[in-house]
């Protein structure tokens, strides 16, 4: 990796697929603002699109669930390696992490000892589970840009330096609305249903099949349904379309559509992450699904102190979104929770107005640019530290 000498240089850190969409975003606000300034990214192909200057592709690195990590960890011990190294060797001016806590926090106490500036973007769910971690992120952090206006007292209270930057999602929806069009001529049931089982092939091939299994029934009670099923980029679509093709039903799997797909749906059914308030932002009333191993889910709830495990019940204070969570995650409940929502025109306009609610609280457009403002303040000369 060539570098050029005397300028200054940040080092952008992901290891998951929303990350680098994220972070590759950041990466276009910084050389907008500043072309001179070396951007080095361990990330995927959005990162390097953007223009970073790749030091590791991250894409071996996203795991879902507790037990999961472990039987990666001989990869990420070797990337951790790899990153530590160019952050002791490299003259960074800064480093920018996004969201992958574990993984970060280690490089942030590297970073630290090397006195390297340390901006931290979608951090870690304090408000969620092991709440001690504030202690640790505020040892080693020197600012955070938080994406809920509700994290800001758990960094506040630790001494920690923070800003509410607004939902990275709001810029993206945006930006996709005309680049993806509409879904295909010809799918307009009555219900439209788009199914979002996720994007790691583990969560698929777990929730997929008892989607299909809730279609089925729905379409038994509602002949007129049709349902779309958008391939996560992550997820070959040959993939789902071998997963659908023994079903009967009226399911179209469509490729770089996810976001129309929503928008075109009466409903949707989609796997805990992200996906629910992407859902909420564009308004579609939902049903929440989650399925990891059976250990993971019982260390998970051990920990975790939050109600809901939806992001958009989360915002919004309120489990006003069914949630199917492991052995409630079938075709049977999912298909009644579904004809509730379709059948029930008070509590669908309720939780239609919830939604409103929670796309309020997201904050307005803007989040990488404010993120790229920060990152450039703290590296003038005179900037705090922390």
């Amino acid at each position: 990796m060539n570098l050029e000498p005397g300028k200054r240089k940040i080092l952008l850190v992901t290891g998951e697929a929303s990350g680098d969409l994220h972070g590759s975003n950041v990466v276009k606000a910084l050389r907008q603002r500043n072309p001179e300034i070396q951007i080095l990214g361990v990330g995927g192909e959005k990162i390097r699109g953007a223009g970073a200057r790749m030091v590791l592709d991250s894409s071996q690195l996203a795991v879902v669930g507790i037990t999961e990590v472990l039987g990666h960890w001989g990869v990420l011990r070797r990337a951790y390696g790899t990153i530590k190294k160019v952050i002791q060797e490299s003259g960074l001016n800064l480093l920018i992490l996004i969201d992958f806590p574990d993984f970060n926090l280690m490089l942030a106490k590297v970073a630290r000892k090397a006195g390297v500036p340390i901006l931290y973007y979608i951090g870690p769910q304090v408000w969620a589970w092991r709440s001690g971690r504030v202690k640790k992120i505020a040892s080693r952090v020197n600012r955070m840009a938080v994406i809920f206006p509700f994290e800001i007292p758990f960094y506040e209270n630790a001494g920690l330096p923070v800003e509410f930057v607004g939902h990275p999602l709001l810029d993206i929806l945006d930006a996709n609305a005309e680049k993806e069009g509409s879904v295909p001529d010809g799918w307009k049931g009555d219900p439209l249903i788009a199914l979002l089982p996720g994007s790691r092939e583990k969560e698929v091939k777990s929730l997929l099949p008892e989607m299909i299994r809730g279609a089925e029934i729905i379409f038994q009670k509602r002949p007129g349904a049709q349902f779309l099923l958008p391939a996560a980029p992550t997820i070959p679509s040959r993939t789902l379309r071998d997963m659908v093709g023994s079903s009967s039903l009226p399911i179209l799997v469509v490729e770089g559509k996810t976001y129309a797909a929503i928008r075109a749906a009466d409903l949707v059914l989609v796997a805990s992450g992200t996906a629910t308030l992407e859902t909420a932002v564009l308004g579609k009333p939902m049903v929440i699904l989650y399925r990891v191993s059976p250990l993971s889910y019982w260390i998970g709830r051990a920990l975790i102190k939050v109600k809901a495990i939806g992001l958009v019940n989360i915002v919004a204070g309120d489990k006003f979104v069914p949630e199917l969570l492991q052995g409630e995650a079938v075709g049977e409940k999912m298909a009644a929770a579904a004809l509730r929502i379709l059948e029930d025109e008070p509590y669908r306009r309720d939780m239609l107005a919830k939604l409103g609610e929670v796309r309020k609280k997201l904050g307005t457009p803007g989040a990488a640019d404010r993120v790229a403002g920060i990152a450039l303040k703290m590296m003038q000369p005179t900037a705090p530290n922390g």
